[in-house]
């Protein structure tokens, strides 16, 4: 493995973005390819089954395109189908998730208590947060809600979820009271952060996967003597299953210069 390969990156829209932004930002000298599952999003409201299926043609793919790291920029998808890729790979490619670098911060942090959990539907009900969690800290309490609309509206841009109120009623819920801290479990909700954090008056510690994953992935390349540190001018790449004007849209917020977004159907 050349440490001049790129690192993959995967999710079902634009969520992965808020990953592959934070990466670049630890990174700048790792070229990035990103595949957006668009044909076949949200991920959330599908069955493992078919998630798994997903994630092991993307997972093809990016080998194809000679991916030194895969990073599963999905929580949905780090959920369910993050083992069945580590073992397909078979420790040849490094796969990291969006959930563990979460989990390793909380329970680092000695003043969580209680902690409150959103996500899709496919996240929530496979409990991953909770099990990894207190299986390290039996002391905290993890508090999970469902907010499977979320992702979608997101993907759609769509002022519904401003002027319905949408966001505020899911933090309403009575499971998300008295909690210390709030994990976004899905990499679409960075996008509301603001949103979220205007709701609990800026006072709630707000937890999401962007804010460690670059750097559990700069050490693993590091362990690994993969770690690009030749400064260089860098193409990333961008496919989606699906070409979409608003997805391309969506990349200049984290990728402000022109970048080529090519449609690949890998799915045939």
């Amino acid at each position: 493995m050349n440490t001049s390969y790129p690192i993959g990156i995967f999710d079902s829209g634009i969520g992965g973005l808020t990953v592959a932004n934070a990466i670049n930002k630890v990174l700048p000298d790792e070229q990035i390819i990103y595949f957006g599952d668009t044909q076949h999003l949200p991920y959330g409201n599908k069955s493992n089954q078919k998630i798994q299926e997903y994630c092991v043609k993307i997972v093809d793919f990016l080998l194809q395109k000679q991916c030194k790291a895969i990073v599963i920029g999905c929580n949905s998808a780090s959920s369910v189908a993050y083992k069945s890729i580590v073992e397909k790979l078979k420790n040849t490619t490094l796969v990291i998730n969006v959930i563990d670098p979460v989990v390793d911060y909380i329970i680092s942090n000695k003043s969580i208590e209680k902690v409150g959990v959103i996500g899709t539907n496919a996240t929530i009900s496979s409990q991953v947060y909770e099990k990894k969690i207190t299986s390290l800290r039996n002391d905290i309490k993890v508090y999970s809600v469902a907010t499977p609309l979320l992702a979608s509206l997101i993907e759609e841009d769509n002022q519904q979820l401003y002027k319905t109120g949408i966001i505020e009623s899911y933090l309403q819920n009575e499971q998300l009271q008295n909690i210390d801290s709030l994990i976004l479990g899905c990499t679409h909700y960075p996008l509301i952060e603001s949103q979220i954090n205007n709701f609990y008056g800026q006072k709630m510690e707000i937890v999401s996967s962007t804010k460690y994953i670059g750097n559990m992935l700069k050490n693993k390349l590091t362990n690994k003597n993969l770690l690009h540190t030749t400064h260089r001018r860098l193409q990333h790449e961008f496919y989606v299953s699906d070409y979409t004007k608003n997805f391309q849209e969506k990349t200049k917020l984290f990728f402000p210069s022109s970048i080529i977004l090519e449609e690949e159907n890998i799915f045939s």
